[in-house]
């Protein structure tokens, strides 16, 4: 059963079982990513869920930690859902390119249909970040360029660094 807080009228974070969490890091994986993941069709919590577990189980993958999920109101085309929205952070020896094509099978896999810019969606993944890579192809721009001015991926992605804080602290013999 998810946990939940409000933050305001119109934002409210979750908490379960996949997000947050972190795992120990699998060797072999030569590049640490961050994925922004949302969606607004459907059981969205249910479906980062299942992609959790998906990424799991994928050999071209590690999936290391989660944050919080975010619920919050669209943007751009606003006649629509509330999104959920969340980060994954994986470790993976694809390049940029090659990972955008897996993301785009997996978004496929999960029913997601594009119709429209910034229409409703069943799964959205987003490269937020690639190593300290700065790319930016017609295709595929990274650091995602607007990741800092969209709650959507600053809230889940400062519950990252929490954890990471939080378990400096708990390693310490004090």
């Amino acid at each position: 059963m998810a946990l939940r807080r409000t933050l305001d009228d119109r934002h409210s974070i979750y908490v379960d079982r996949n997000f947050p969490k972190t795992l120990s890091q699998k060797e072999g994986y030569r590049y640490r990513v961050t994925l922004g993941v949302g969606g607004n069709i459907g059981d969205v919590r249910r479906r980062m869920n299942h992609l959790w577990f998906y990424l799991r189980r994928s050999p071209l993958v590690s999936v290391l930690r989660s944050g919080v999920i975010l619920t919050n109101p669209p943007f751009g085309y606003l006649a629509q859902s509330d999104f959920e929205n969340t980060v994954i952070e994986i470790a993976t020896s694809l390049q940029p390119r090659a990972l955008l094509r897996l993301i785009w099978r997996i978004e496929k896999r999960f029913g997601r249909c594009r119709s429209f810019a910034n229409a409703p969606r069943t799964l959205d993944l987003d490269i937020l970040f690639f190593e300290k890579r700065f790319i930016r192809t017609k295709e595929l721009s990274i650091p995602h360029p607007h990741w800092s001015a969209r709650v959507s991926v600053t809230i889940p992605l400062g519950s990252l660094a929490r954890q990471s804080v939080r378990r400096r602290y708990e390693n310490l013999d004090i």
